[in-house]
């Protein structure tokens, strides 16, 4: 589990960092523009990292059915190569996605350079094209596919035995414990994949682009700074110490 979470804060922090600086630049300076090759740059390394995001949570899916549904046997079964083998696999497969879907998309010509987004947004360069893009947005359902659709299909397999193995658990502390397991990964699963349906998955038109920046902004920068804390309060000693300070902070009151 702390492995897939050290892995969890290194997707956040390349995420956040490949939008959010040049996105706060923007904000503070009145020239508001990007390079060209920093815009691929940009849409590369979100969607590699966004990818990637979404396969290790089908990965941590299957640690946490291991966990609850084979606890004797979760050290042989989730053993380091496995560990290893599974982070590989999601980081092959989110570049493998960035880059075919980047390429395909900056071949196209481009009638103007406005970009009515907070950054370099695969769609949002999409607008700007001269010529039909079809092809391209056949592309971006078939990735939402395969990136989306596929590791929640494996979520929900997996939370399906989990709920399965819980309810047989005869004990009420049992049965809170084993759900205590899955909660905070449940609670992340709830969030991303949520906010990326709404905005990949909806029927044409079906929102504004006002409507499309500001979920495409919370899955971007609202989600990555929520994950530590969802993770770490459910940790005895980090509570213990937010406890403290607390406690600390109605005393000096």
């Amino acid at each position: 589990m702390y492995f897939f979470l050290g892995v969890l804060s290194f997707v956040d922090i390349c995420y956040t960092n490949s939008t959010v600086p040049q996105m706060l630049v923007h904000f503070l300076s009145a020239r508001k523009s990007i390079p060209c090759h920093s815009c691929v740059l940009q849409l590369c390394v979100s969607l590699a990292m966004g990818s990637m995001e979404f396969f290790r949570l089908g990965a941590m899916a299957y640690d946490r059915y291991v966990a609850v549904c084979h606890p004797l046997h979760y050290t042989l079964i989730m053993h380091g190569g496995l560990c290893l083998g599974l982070v590989a696999g999601c980081l092959v497969a989110g570049f493998s996605n960035s880059l075919t879907e980047t390429m395909i998309t900056f071949q196209l010509p481009l009638c103007h350079n406005v970009i009515n987004y907070f950054g370099c947004e695969n769609l949002a360069v999409l607008w700007l094209a001269c010529v039909d893009v079809s092809f391209n947005k056949a592309m971006v359902a078939i990735s939402g596919f395969l990136v989306i659709l596929l590791p929640c299909s494996l979520v929900l397999f997996s939370y399906a035995r989990i709920v399965a193995t819980i309810l047989r658990i005869p004990s009420a502390q049992g049965r809170r414990k084993a759900f205590g397991i899955c909660a905070s990964h449940l609670t992340v699963v709830c969030m991303c994949f949520g906010a990326t349906m709404f905005t990949y998955m909806r029927p044409v038109g079906g929102s504004s682009v006002e409507q499309e920046k500001m979920i495409a902004l919370f899955y971007a920068v609202v989600t990555p700074m929520l994950n530590p804390l969802i993770y770490s309060l459910r940790n005895n000693d980090v509570r213990s110490v937010l406890q403290r300070v607390l406690q600390k902070f109605r005393e000096k009151g």
